[in-house]
């Protein structure tokens, strides 16, 4: 190599480890950005939660009984640098989802982003389901994103900025056997979704819907094999999808996502179109 080779070289190798620390000294996308996730010590809200930390962002879990999972995610969280708090409550409670804006307002000052994940599921054929798995599946999937939104939008309004998403499904859209209540929640949040994204459009704040499909999580574990199977072929990718996958869409709508409300974001591998 010449003289004149080797100063070239180390010029671009200079200016890529400037242009490496320029990146590296750049604020974070969610610095400073508070955020709630309901559920958010589980599959995909645990996935989201630490995908939100990762970007900078403050975060606020929301469990019911999954203290131990929570703490594990609170532990994941704070080895990564950000701030993070964990309140038990029941997203279909009124009063836990005012104490869970109240302490984060208390903790942060402000609340920018709430991300409506919790919901459970008791299947059955409609002829063999009893009265409370609809109402308890209606209320904690569909009452719940009232109440955990109702609670933050003040903060928001205030503020004139901030950013919701609702978690919904591919059930919410296509139906599915044995599951009449869950699917009716789920598609009561999309009908709420495009309802307050025209109400808060004025505020600044965004409201948009993630559709998962079949997600690889531990309520999908619980499927039987053969059942699994029969899933998987009419999905066109041929698999389930990672969490991690669903994560990234939430933080794509918050990070990228600036001029989208009122939207459905589908993430099914082309199951549902």
């Amino acid at each position: 190599m010449s003289a004149s080779d080797s100063s070239t070289a180390k010029k671009l190798n200079d200016n890529y480890i400037l242009e490496k620390l320029d990146y590296d000294l750049q604020p974070l996308p969610l610095e400073d950005k508070v955020a709630v996730v309901t559920g958010g010590a589980n599959g995909i809200g645990a996935a989201i939660s630490e995908k939100l930390a990762k970007l900078g962002a403050n975060v606020v879990i929301n469990y019911n009984k999954s203290q131990k999972q929570a703490q594990e995610v609170v532990s994941k969280i704070q080895d990564e640098g950000s701030e993070v708090l964990s309140v038990a409550g029941d997203v279909a409670q009124v009063d836990d989802m005012n104490y869970l804006a109240n302490q984060t307002y208390n903790k942060f000052g402000k609340i920018d982003l709430l991300i409506n994940n919790a919901g459970i599921t008791k299947d059955n054929l409609m002829t063999k389901m009893e009265p409370k798995d609809w109402y308890k599946v209606v209320d904690v999937n569909l009452n719940g994103v009232f109440n955990s939104t109702n609670a933050v939008l003040p903060a928001m309004k205030e503020q004139k900025d901030g950013c919701i998403i609702n978690i919904s499904s591919i059930i919410g859209q296509m139906g599915g056997m044995g599951q009449c209540n869950y699917s009716a929640a789920k598609a009561g949040i999309i009908g709420f979704t495009k309802s307050l994204a025209q109400e808060m459009i004025k505020y600044n704040v965004r409201v948009n819907a993630v559709c998962p499909g079949f997600v690889e999580t531990k309520m999908t574990e619980k499927i039987p094999d053969n059942i699994k199977e029969k899933i998987i072929k009419k999905i066109p990718m041929g698999r389930f999808a990672d969490k991690e996958e669903i994560a990234h869409a939430v933080t794509f709508l918050i990070v990228h996502g600036t001029y989208i409300t009122g939207q459905t974001i589908n993430i099914n591998g082309g199951m549902y179109m």
